[in-house]
């Protein structure tokens, strides 16, 4: 086992470390908890994980259910079914487990327990957020078992709106998770292609955040130390699942870049909940794509302080040195170099640009984007030119 293992209390109470997971019946004791819901997502349902932890639960004296019908982009109608077994079965806290789906669902269920408005009432706009009635939240422990989204250290919830095709942001601060286990063995079994795809939107995550505009020294400082772990262990998780530090530091880094994204994220994120919402592709998977061609097109924005997270990455202080190693990273796990990959084609183009000017993540980009920028943006994307 690692010794990477720590109890944090930063963004909220974290427990870090190989076999933690042991640790869970009693956080939900602590957060009062005497009949859990457990939701995850259906890949991880039929898994021994799931099995192993329920049953860690009852050896507690803690029976829990389980609610795993959850898209891989959670939809409202996936958090509805789930408010109904919540409340159907009386349960008075939810253990939020499993990767970034499963998380942001399990926490829009906890919102959701004893509201009497609909989810969308409560989208992240202007004020919306007050209109949530704090009592009526249940405790929640996050359990995440990829390393990519760092929803298990956030206050909001990405669930899509089917009736319109869009991905909306559900917002309040009550809903940080009040206890999280962050158990990177629960990763180990994580094949090649989502450790990559995880990865590397952690990797985004803190690498907008270190982009965005702002002063936040805070922040920039968690993402910078981040990539850096990215740049230490991400192709060795990727290589072997069993080595347990790569994977810690991988765990640490995606909680990392989900605590420095309060600062902002950017285009990448506008054009991956877009597609994602229009085109069901993997949200981890789109930043991966799409990174070079918004780092090429904000290049004029953002060089000096790339220059400066190549140095402290050891790399040549150079914008160029920093893209190539992007680019090399991708190539080392397979990511497809284009959004064709993803089913996007020319004639999506003008509709999805039009889409992420409207997304929450365009306002912090580092440089203003409208419809044209976007539209030129998608083609870069669709044609793989990464020419300034």
């Amino acid at each position: 086992m690692s010794n990477l293992v720590g109890n944090w209390n930063y963004p909220t109470t974290v427990r870090f470390g190989a076999g933690r997971i042991s640790e869970l019946p009693q956080h939900c004791r602590d957060l009062g908890m005497t009949r859990p819901l457990l939701v995850t997502d259906r890949g991880l349902a039929n898994l021994p994980i799931v099995a192993d932890t329920v049953a860690l639960l009852a050896a507690a004296g803690l029976p829990a259910a389980v609610f795993s019908d959850v898209h891989p982009n959670p939809t409202g109608a996936d958090v509805n079914n789930g408010l109904a077994v919540l409340r159907d079965g009386k349960h008075d806290g939810v253990i939020a487990f499993g990767g970034g789906s499963a998380l942001d669902a399990a926490k829009a269920i906890a919102l959701m327990a004893g509201q009497t408005r609909p989810l969308w009432d409560f989208e992240d706009r202007a004020d919306w957020w007050t209109r949530i009635d704090p009592n009526g939240m249940v405790p929640v422990v996050a359990v995440p078992t990829t390393s990519g989204t760092g929803s298990e250290v956030g206050r909001a919830s990405v669930i899509l709106d089917e009736a319109v095709s869009v991905k909306k942001i559900i917002f309040h601060p009550k809903m940080l998770p009040a206890r999280v286990i962050c158990d990177p063995a629960l990763t180990v079994g994580l094949p090649a292609f989502l450790t990559a795809a995880t990865g590397i939107d952690a990797l985004s995550h803190n690498l907008e955040a270190w982009c965005a505009p702002g002063f936040h020294p805070q922040a920039d400082g968690i993402a910078q130390q981040g990539i850096i772990l990215i740049q230490e262990s991400l192709r060795a998780a990727y290589k072997d699942g069993t080595n347990i530090d790569a994977r810690s530091k991988m765990m640490a880094a995606s909680l990392m870049g989900a605590t420095a994204f309060q600062k902002g994220l950017g285009a990448m994120h506008s054009i991956a909940h877009v597609v994602g919402a229009q085109l069901h592709a993997h949200h981890g998977l789109l930043n991966a794509i799409v990174m070079p061609y918004v780092l090429v097109h904000n290049r004029s924005a953002i060089e000096p302080r790339i220059v400066v997270l190549a140095r402290s990455m050891g790399l040549e202080p150079t914008f160029e040195a920093f893209l190539a190693w992007v680019l090399e990273l991708r190539a080392a796990t397979h990511t497809p170099h284009t959004l064709d990959a993803v089913g996007v084609t020319e004639a999506h183009v003008t509709s999805f640009a039009a889409a992420s000017v409207d997304d929450p993540s365009t306002g912090s980009n580092p440089l203003p984007m409208d419809a044209a920028a976007f539209e030129s943006l998608y083609r870069r994307c669709l044609t793989g030119n990464l020419t300034a």
